[in-house]
């Protein structure tokens, strides 16, 4: 490789970076009128065979992402002739350059923290576990998205993994790696969610959980050793932040977050985060349950090779729309049956119940309603009790209560930025304001990025009976509580 050189099309520029298993060159294209970086592996005498092996697991992988939180593929090359990646050069810096500014805001680094996890549930969707969560891994785009790159480690669930194949010791960067990586388990998208977890320890108390050990020996000890609670490093520590840190950083799988969503919908919602005992530990684990851990493995060992696409159509958020005004019960209970169908056979599924408080576009609003309620606690509260008889755990149970002029432009965004599964809405039986007003369950069934399930009640059952009349549609549909009666 040589500046000047031409490959493919692609014009070599200058080498921009250099790498313990690659290196990066600056290229152009006359048909393509984005920056461009090639990727070339290290292949000369004493380098590491690994660096190959890596190499052409990012071949296979990278050409098969696509969106926003992945660089653009734009063609590769085999080692016949010259071994290339090209890609879309990403702006910017990637997050190793703010390693001199830690430990950052706690604000400012659950910002970072909810990017990256949203990126990571895209990623994981793409049946795509990245495997080397790192700062240096991790860049963002004008508009605000993370980018999540270097994906030589990653494991595709439906292509051959070559690095869990030809060799035995696990590759990643040593302080981010998940207990149940050097147990052999390649298959697990919550090993993803550790590493965030590691960075966000670090980044928000400036030390690594783990330390900077690099020894397969000192790794070890995190199969069985539970890292220092950050309040006993910072006495200001949010318990909140606590509770996601030491539930991403659990040595078991079973016991962190279920899916990046989940992880990214609790960091983007503090205020709802359930607290347990977590939040409020100052001590590491005590020595008899560190020693119970290190003399029973085996209970940790690989598991036959799971999922990644059940894993997570296993855990899904599902948005519930409810109307909590008078003479929307029939309705409500109808969204009830379709919910408990939804839920039944989903163990970790996450419900989000939404109610949106429409506001005047001219008048002014009122905060009381006639009788001196509060109309934002009134809602909050009907929505607890509309989902009490679910007796869902309250990890799994969050209720908002959503203020704005457009009720189906509020549900739809909620649905976009909570990175939402399936939403379940009501339709209100015909009127003349529905037809002429268009109907706010249609809109989101039309726009949404996600599963939508219609609901309308059956004109012959009673309000406790309604519900089995439902409706499936392929993109999300939400309709609740967000107009008045008669407007959908």
């Amino acid at each position: 490789m040589q500046p000047g050189a031409e490959i493919d099309g692609f014009a070599v520029g200058e080498c921009v970076h250099r790498g313990g298993m690659a290196t990066l060159w600056s290229v152009t294209h006359p048909g393509i009128d984005v920056a461009l970086l090639m990727k070339v592996p290290l292949t000369a005498e004493g380098e590491d065979p690994a660096a190959i092996v890596s190499f052409e697991m990012e071949q296979m992988i990278l050409p098969r992402l696509s969106g926003p939180h992945v660089p653009a593929c734009f063609g590769t090359g085999d080692f016949e002739r010259q071994a290339y990646v090209v890609m879309e050069r990403i702006g910017g810096q990637t997050l190793y350059k703010r390693l001199g500014d830690l430990p950052l805001g706690y604000e400012e680094a659950r910002a970072i923290a909810g990017k990256v996890a949203s990126a990571l549930a895209n990623l994981h969707r793409q049946n795509v576990i990245h495997h080397d969560i790192k700062p240096s891994s991790i860049m963002f785009r004008e508009r605000g998205e993370a980018v999540l790159i270097d994906f030589g480690l990653s494991h595709h669930n439906h292509l051959p993994d070559l690095l869990q194949e030809e060799f035995r010791l696990p590759y990643g960067t040593a302080p981010y790696m998940a207990p149940e990586r050097l147990l052999g388990v390649r298959d697990d998208p919550r090993s993803d969610l550790f590493s965030l977890g590691v960075l966000l320890y670090f980044f928000t108390t400036g030390v690594r959980p783990f330390g900077e050990t690099e020894t397969l020996r000192g790794m070890r000890r995190r199969l069985w050793r539970d890292p220092t609670p950050p309040r006993k490093l910072r006495g200001d520590y949010p318990p909140w932040l606590q509770e996601i840190v030491l539930r991403c950083l659990e040595i078991d799988p079973a016991a962190r977050y279920p899916t990046a969503a989940q992880l990214a919908f609790d960091l983007a919602h503090p205020e709802k985060v359930k607290l347990t005992a977590r939040s409020q530990r100052i001590k590491r684990d005590p020595l008899r349950t560190v020693w119970h851990r290190r003399f029973n493995l085996g209970t940790m060992q690989p598991q036959p090779k799971s999922d990644v696409e059940a894993q997570l159509a296993s855990s899904p958020i599902v948005a519930v729309a409810l109307d909590t005004t008078e003479g929307s019960g029939a309705l409500n209970e109808a969204i009830r049956v379709a919910a408990e169908q939804a839920l039944s056979t989903l163990p970790s599924a996450r419900l989000a119940c939404l109610s949106v408080l429409k506001l005047n576009l001219l008048a002014l609003d009122r905060t009381l309603d006639e009788q001196g309620q509060n109309k934002h606690v009134d809602r909050l509260v009907a929505l607890q009790h509309w989902a009490r008889p679910f007796q869902l755990d309250e990890s799994r149970l969050t209720v908002h209560v959503l203020e704005a002029i457009d009720p189906a432009a509020a549900i739809l965004e909620f649905a976009a930025v909570n990175l939402v599964d399936h939403i379940i809405i009501g339709a209100r039986q015909n009127s003349m304001m529905r037809s002429l007003l268009g109907s706010v369950s249609a809109r989101i069934a039309s726009e949404a990025p996600c599963t939508v399930t219609v609901v309308r009640p059956s004109r012959l059952a009673s309000p406790a009976g309604a519900g089995d009349d439902a409706k499936a549609a392929d993109r999300p549909a939400d309709e609740a509580a967000v107009t008045p009666p008669g407007l959908f």
